[in-house]
This record gives structure tokens, sequence and C-alpha cells, in this order.
């Protein structure tokens, strides 16, 4: 059994060696990366760092402002950057033509990937949009010999069940965007609702303007069969997983049924949520049957709070919500279901850990890092560039210096570039600053990687992490010297004969602590009592600021 380590890459970025691309840039000014860029030493790679499973994000076919690399041109004013959002799918059968390196063979190019990606050792995972497409949905060279949705519909009422998207009967769709100059604006007559629910024909800027509703009506109907059909599709060719984007704003009904069948036809599939609401955590792991569910709103949300009253501290008294007992409670209220949540740090959605926004510097992730890798047997994600502190504060165009690493434009990352030149040349495999160093990476990502991805093997190879059990140290910890019970966190992981502590010191100060062991953790986890190891057992550790360690106790 292997506790599932994700590794999330853009494709169109992974590959792009683009040294100094353009703000704004078009496709032929700035590049891309392709299929053939996730190759056998990349593969490989992800496979060392100790992941099972590759997230190809921004597979399908979606609308682009780009004509080059045999894509074809979406209008501009409902486009959002130049190269357009991953979610806003144009054709679900489709891959991205400007991903092969000809673009007439797109799709035996990404089964290559796929071939490659199994030979590896790997499954791979792609999205499942079921809430929205683009605006020019079937209208961009739809895929022959598979439905389109609202090709049928009735467009002369608002709603009916049989429809596949809402509709505004007698009223045009304004955007609230402007038309290029020299362009006759887009027009939709008559409007549909926008993809984040927003029944007006009238979106606004931060609605997804550039997406619309898809309609599920009250029971079973076509339009479920179609998206059955995508899913089918792919599952078909052999892809492993759909991470299912959004599935709060989709009838869980349709999802219960739709993983119910398809997992009838392809067993070993798995379906991952992007959910928010941790009330209906139970909800979509017990009833509607999602393998696994992001964590964001539970123990993400925790961490970046932990870390960003720490990183700033001002001297100022830390409140409940702000400290590292949260962590407890997050667990606690998981309950049994915490197998089933994907726990990260960073994905395409949020900012970077090493960002001004957030933890300030890829080398503060330890303290983080090791709570939500090792804390549980929940798999763990890893956001491409995370590895080596990527900072996402690059201004790409439409993407702005937000601390994210842009889904929008055509761009290059100047850390993953490094990255990809210590892959290979092989030297990530020494483990050693100065090869990395040597191979291309600053001194700092070297230094970052060498700590990143010892705790990625770990989490891959150590059984008492894989499969253990977890003791929670910090509540028979609040009164022992040099533990502060609202910046620090300690926890014992047991399997069998073997047992690690693991202690996080989220302060910016460097700490020792005297922990004692509690006759209670022996009992649960079975820990044999030796003159070595036994209850009240005290074990003086130190941890510099934004750091921690992992012990082996047995």
């Amino acid at each position: 059994m292997k506790k599932p380590l994700i590794y999330q890459m853009l494709p169109r970025l992974w590959g792009n060696d683009k040294v100094r691309p353009k703000k704004n840039g078009s496709l032929t000014d700035n590049g891309t990366g392709r299929f053939s860029d996730i190759d056998t030493e990349t593969l490989e790679y992800i496979k060392w760092l100790g992941c099972s499973h590759v997230w190809l994000t921004g597979v399908l076919r979606h609308s682009t402002q780009s004509t080059e690399e045999g894509c074809i041109a979406s209008h501009p004013q409902f486009v959002k950057g130049r190269a357009g959002s991953p979610y806003a799918i144009c054709d679900y059968y489709d891959v991205n033509p400007y991903l092969a390196d000809d673009p007439a063979n797109r799709m035996a190019e990404f089964e290559a990937t796929l071939a490659r990606t199994h030979k590896a050792g790997l499954k791979m995972i792609i999205d499942f949009v079921p809430n929205h497409v683009s605006r020019d949905y079937g209208k961009v060279e739809p895929t022959p010999g598979h439905p389109v949705l609202g090709a049928a519909d009735d467009k002369s009422v608002h709603w009916t069940s049989e429809n596949d998207f809402f509709y505004y009967p007698g009223q045009e769709l304004q955007l609230p965007t402007a038309c290029p100059k020299g362009m006759e604006p887009y027009h939709e007559m008559p409007a549909m609702a926008t993809g984040n629910n927003c029944y007006s024909p009238v979106p606004g800027i931060n609605d997804w303007y550039e997406t619309v509703k898809i309609n599920y009506g009250d029971s079973h109907t076509s339009t479920w069969d179609r998206m059955f059909d995508i899913v089918d599709f792919w599952a078909s060719k052999g892809v492993d997983g759909f991470r299912c984007d959004m599935v709060e704003l989709v009838p869980p009904e349709f999802m219960t049924w739709l993983i119910r069948n398809i997992k009838e036809k392809h067993p070993n599939v798995i379906f991952i949520a992007e959910v928010y609401k941790k009330d209906l955590y139970w909800e979509y792991v017990r009833n509607v049957g999602f393998d696994f569910l992001y964590d964001k709103s539970g123990l993400y949300d925790t961490l970046r709070t932990v870390v960003e009253k720490n990183v700033d501290d001002n001297g100022m008294p830390i409140e409940l919500w702000q400290s590292t007992t949260g962590i407890t409670r997050n667990w606690q209220f998981l309950g049994d279901i915490q197998p089933y949540m994907l726990n990260f740090l960073e994905n395409h959605d949020e900012q970077r850990f090493g960002s001004e926004f957030f933890g300030k510097d890829g080398a503060n992730t330890f303290a983080p890092l090791y709570v939500s890798l090792f804390l549980n047997t929940a798999p763990f994600m890893i956001y491409f560039g995370e590895e080596v502190g990527e900072a996402g504060m690059d201004e790409e165009g439409f993407s702005g210096r937000d601390g994210r690493t842009t889904i929008f434009d055509w761009w290059s990352v100047g850390s993953v570039r490094r990255l990809r030149k210590a892959i290979s040349s092989g030297a990530y495999k020494s483990l050693k600053v100065a090869d990395l160093v040597k191979a291309g990476l600053k001194r700092e990502e070297a230094q970052i990687f060498c700590r990143f991805a010892e705790a990625t093997r770990l989490a891959a190879s150590d059984e008492a992490i894989k499969r253990g059990t977890t003791y929670d140290l910090c509540y028979c910890n609040m009164s022992s010297d040099g533990f502060d019970k609202h910046r620090h966190f300690a926890f014992l992981r047991d399997y069998e004969d073997h047992t690690l502590m693991v202690i996080a010191n989220f302060s910016n100060r460097e700490a020792t602590m005297k922990l004692t062991l509690p006759e209670h953790s022996f009992e649960w986890m079975e820990i044999p009592v030796t003159e070595e190891l036994h209850p009240g057992k005290i074990i003086e550790v130190t941890v510099p600021p934004f750091d921690a360690k992992v012990i082996t106790l047995i």
C-alpha cells in the first residue's frame, strides 16, 4: 500500500524553456510546453520524488485567443488571457493542439504520454469540468461522432429539464469587458447563465464570464448521459482518475450516479472532488462516492493562517483561530474520513507558499509541509516548482503579480526551467546542493529541493507514514518546557514496531522543547516499553525557526 502523492503540472508551462517571456506575449512570442516534454526523464523524476500520480492540468481543449500551433481563436472579449483558461472547455473530446509537436496528431501524442506515464509506474489524472463550458463551446471544430451539449436545446424558454443550458429569451449577453478596437463585439442571443451560478444576462467582472452554466435538470436527463459519455471516453483510453472541478455547483445526485456507473465499467478509476464546504465532506465521501476531497477549508486554511501570523510576527498575542491548536481541532472534526482528504500547500488556484502573499520564502515551508505530508495517511499534492520554492511573483499578463503561477498566459517559469535542467542531467538524484547548483539551480532552490525531496521520499517509503496510526502529542505537552501550544505541533506515527516523532516549529525563533510521551500513546499504538523508551520519557529536541524534524523512536 502506498500513500498517494500527486504531482500537479500545467504542461503548457512545464516544458516551456523560453528564457525571457514577454508580458502579454503571444504563443509565438513566448512558446509553450508540449506533451513530448513530459518525457521519460520527467516521469522518472516524478516517480523518484515519491509520487504515485501525475495530474496534467489544462489538457482538455479550451478557448484561447491564439491562432498559432493549430489553435482556433475564440472571441477575445470573453477569453481570459491570451492563452485562455484551462477551465473554459470548448471540446470535451479533444486535447489542446498547442500541446502537440504535430497539432493534427495531438490525440496520438496524448495517448503516447499516457503510455509513458504508465510505463514509468505512475497513474495519470486529468480534469473533468462538470459545471460549465466555454461561451463558444461546440463552435470550435467539435470532434465529430460525439454529442454536443445544447445542440437540441429549446432556447425560447429560460429553463426546461431537458435543456443542457439556461437561457434568457429576448435578452442579449452583456459582457463586463470591452471589445477590442476594430472588432465586432461578441454576440450571444439569447444570453446564457454564467458558470458560477450567475443567473443573469449581465455577468460582472468577478463572475466566470468566460463560461456558461450546465443544467442537470431535476432528475436523470440526457445531459447526465452525455456527461457520462465524456468521462467514459477518457477512462476507456486508460486515464486513471479525474479531478472534478467545483462539484458543489453540480447536483450531488448526478455525481453519485456518474461515479457509480463509471466504476462499474472502470473499477480502478478514482475521483477527486474540489470542495470547500466542510460540512459537506461526509456527504461527498459516504454518499456521493468520491475517493478523495480537497481539504482546502480545513487543514490548508488552518496551516496558512498559522504561517501568516508567525511569518509577520509583530509581537501581538495569538488569537485561538491563529493557533496551531487548530490543527488538532481539524483532525478531530474530520474523524474517520481523514484518509479521504487531499492535503496540499499549493495548487493552481492558491498562491505559492514562497510568494510575498503567503510564506514569504520557500525555505519557510518545512513546518507546514511536515504536518500536511506526515500527519496521516491522506494523499498529498505537490504543485510543479513547489519543490524548489517557486514564488509565483512574475507579472505574466492577464495574471498580475499576485503570487500565483498563471494559468491564463503563455509563459515560462524560471525556477521550473532550472529544475528541468537538473532533471535532464540526473543531478537531483544525489540530493546534494553542490550538484544541483552545478546543474543550474540557484543555491537557495537547491537547498529547498534537498529537504523537500527527502520529505516526499520518506512519505512514499516509510511504513509508519504510509499506513500507520497517528497520535497527537500536543494535549499532554501544553506545559512542557519550551513547547508553545500556539506555535508548535508534535505527533507520533506508528506502524507495527516502527515509531516516528514529528515536531514542527511555526515560530520565527529557534525552539528547544522537552516533550513527554504519555502512557496512553504506548497503549493506543501498542508501542513496546523498553528501558530506553517508556511512558513519561522526555525527549529534548531543538528545531530551527519555521522548520521541523522527524525523529525515529523505534
